[in-house]
């Protein structure tokens, strides 16, 4: 990095992001060797030009955790799509609010689409109060992004989660684990169950045979 910087002066920035001011390149390139760290130009417009000194290896590899941690992190926004008639039908209905309750809690955005056919596209009112009564039956898990709009044949509404994709990620997880963890419970406790069974049987079996040993009919006559 030293050997790109060709002016006659630098304003100098130290390693800790002090400053130490107006100094010769030169000068600037032997505070940067005997303190073994790099000279870098760090704002080339500037009148001088700032640099400085800092490990530049060590900033490439800060550099490079930070993205890739930025990458990990970074959540890719999915848009999922359900089509609905504006006549639909009660039980279809709320097949279609499932799937869509389903794809918010998930942190997926959902692009609702009406179509309209034949005498239908002359009532795109039904198609609106259909958006509306989704929306509303579902305020708790989404909100709307997008008003309803018509788009040739069809009214388009999309709906918004009120939770991220990686915080919806995180909630699923703990669901699985507590649900996991509640199967494992009563699998336990039928285990238990059955061996507390298993032990009590002989016993009780044990005790009703010497009983009927002992009961000599002519004995009692």
């Amino acid at each position: 990095m030293n050997d790109r910087i060709r002016v006659p002066e630098v304003r100098l920035v130290g390693p800790n992001g002090e400053t130490v001011g107006i100094v010769p390149t030169d000068q600037a390139l032997k505070l940067a060797q005997e303190a073994d760290l790099d000279l870098v130009e760090i704002a080339p417009q500037g009148k001088p030009p700032v640099c400085k000194l800092m490990d530049y290896g060590k900033f490439k590899y800060e550099n490079a955790q930070k993205a890739r941690e930025a990458r990990r992190n970074q959540t890719n926004v999915i848009i999922k799509e359900m089509k609905l008639r504006p006549k639909i039908d009660a039980h279809d209905y709320e097949t279609k609010k499932g799937h869509v309750v389903r794809f918010l809690k998930a942190g997926d955005k959902v692009k609702i689409t009406i179509m309209f056919r034949g005498r239908e596209q002359h009532r795109p009112e039904l198609g609106f109060r259909l958006l509306q009564r989704l929306a509303e039956d579902v305020t708790e898990l989404g909100f709307v992004e997008s008003a309803p709009k018509q788009d040739g044949r069809n009214m388009i509404m999309v709906l918004g989660p009120h939770k991220k994709k990686a915080e919806a990620k995180v909630e699923q997880q703990h669901a699985k684990e507590e649900r996991m963890a509640e199967r494992a419970a009563e699998a336990a406790e039928e285990a238990a169950e059955r061996a507390t069974a298993r032990a009590a049987g002989p016993v009780a079996q044990k005790k009703e045979r010497g009983r009927s040993e002992n009961l000599d009919p002519e004995i009692e006559a």
